[in-house]
């Protein structure tokens, strides 16, 4: 029997803050705890809907304590040999006061999630594998690669569409292509239950539009 994958908690997501508890980019966990360890971050952790910062060494004498109490439904962990530390879901750079200039990037990734890996023509939902982009107005015919006239869609429709207009080839969208308020792949993590205290950070869906891990 084939064994099943198990994707490692360090592959997850830490959303960063600068000094000032500003959100400013998401990371994987990987590096937030490379962070972390040189002392060059903390955690923010939640505790009985309180705050409270801790460094490395606090960090992983707190999650002794966790992991013997075992009472974090949606917790990961990192384990070695000796001991074993939770993965933080918020840090804050220590040294780092800057807001970086905030741009959504426009690129498959971003796109995807926006469409929630759903043909925006059939329907259906796809394997990345299956899915291509199309361009709605097609650029033989003046259309602009823009979150407003590209849609993603299966490989069948992409073939069967080609390069007519939606009416040409007896096709119909489903949804308008829009541009989004703030990062798709941002959207997609604040539906998971593991990243809720994000929402502390990202007031009214945030403007933070970093590339999102």
């Amino acid at each position: 029997m084939e064994q099943s994958r198990t994707v490692s908690p360090l592959n997850g997501s830490v959303l960063v803050l600068n000094r000032f508890y500003m959100a400013v980019h998401v990371v994987s966990v990987r590096r937030a705890m490379v962070l972390l360890y040189r002392e060059l971050s903390e955690v923010i952790h939640v505790e009985n809907g309180h705050y409270y910062n801790y460094d490395f060494e606090s960090w992983v004498d707190l999650s002794q304590f966790m992991a013997s109490e075992e009472s974090c439904n949606q917790c990961d962990w990192i384990r070695s040999v000796n001991f074993s530390v939770q993965v933080p879901r918020v840090v804050r750079l220590n040294y780092y006061d800057k807001v970086p200039k905030l741009t959504l990037r426009f690129n498959r990734r971003n796109l995807f999630a926006r469409d929630q890996n759903t043909c925006q023509y059939c329907g259906n939902s796809h394997a990345l594998s299956q899915l291509s982009f199309d361009h709605v107005l097609p650029r033989s015919r003046g259309g602009k690669t823009t979150w407003e006239n590209v849609v993603c869609c299966c490989l069948k429709c992409n073939g069967k569409k080609g390069d007519q207009l939606t009416k040409e080839a007896g096709m119909k969208l489903i949804r308008k292509p829009f541009r989004p308020r703030q990062n798709p792949l941002l959207t997609v993590k604040l539906n998971n239950p593991k990243y809720e205290i994000w929402r502390t950070f990202l007031i009214g869906g945030s403007s933070l539009a970093q590339d999102v891990g």
